[in-house]
């Protein structure tokens, strides 16, 4: 194995487990040496990868969301459904990790959108490009439903996923407040709703 590929594999451990802890308790809540540990990495190289903390943040939710934009990719273009199957797909997948007692690092924007955006401007514009192609993505899968037949909106299809993507995330935080799924159905009924979508 090159060196070339051990560094990477290392980086690549200590964003993985970073990103499971900060899931779970936050950015603020976990230290290097927890990540490091957990990491099975030297304490000494992690300034061999990172330069700070808040560098480690940036690059662990840029790292983040190359994977759940990739996953996103794969859900609103598998073969054999409508545009409005793909989307109710995507929104059960975001349900069940959402709604699970450990999320292990599937929940990040979640977790530390509120948080890390006051404390640095570099991890609050990684969630912001972040987030920006989750609402992409999401424009285009309206518009392409509204084409297909399979949707029926009203709303220009950005506001429409701007719309929806908020509505979701506040769900979030609020089964987490509540501790019960109700947020979810309610989020479920009103994006069927507002995107046209008959059944429960």
């Amino acid at each position: 194995m090159s060196l070339a590929t051990q560094e990477h594999g290392a980086r690549t451990t200590i964003l993985g487990t970073g990103q499971k802890l900060m899931g779970r308790k936050g950015f603020s809540a976990v230290g290097l040496t927890e990540i490091l540990k957990d990491a099975g990495v030297p304490k000494g190289s992690f300034y061999h990868y990172f330069a700070s903390k808040d560098a480690f943040g940036e690059a662990m939710l840029v790292a983040y969301f190359e994977a759940y934009h990739a996953e996103m990719d794969e859900v609103l273009s598998r073969p054999g459904l409508t545009v409005a199957e793909r989307l109710m797909t995507y929104w059960a997948n975001w349900r069940e990790n959402q709604g699970a007692d450990d999320c292990q690092g599937r929940c990040l924007a979640v977790k530390l959108g509120a948080e890390v955006a006051d404390l640095s401007e570099p991890m609050r514009l990684a969630l912001k490009a972040g987030t920006d192609g989750i609402i992409a993505r999401l424009t285009r899968a309206i518009g392409a439903g509204v084409e297909e037949g399979s949707l029926a909106v009203r709303e220009p299809a950005a506001d429409i996923a701007a719309s929806l993507y908020s509505l979701w995330l506040g769900a979030s935080v609020m089964a987490k407040i509540s501790r019960v799924p109700t947020p979810f159905d309610t989020a479920l009924r009103t994006t069927r709703r507002v995107l046209g979508i008959g059944g429960r």
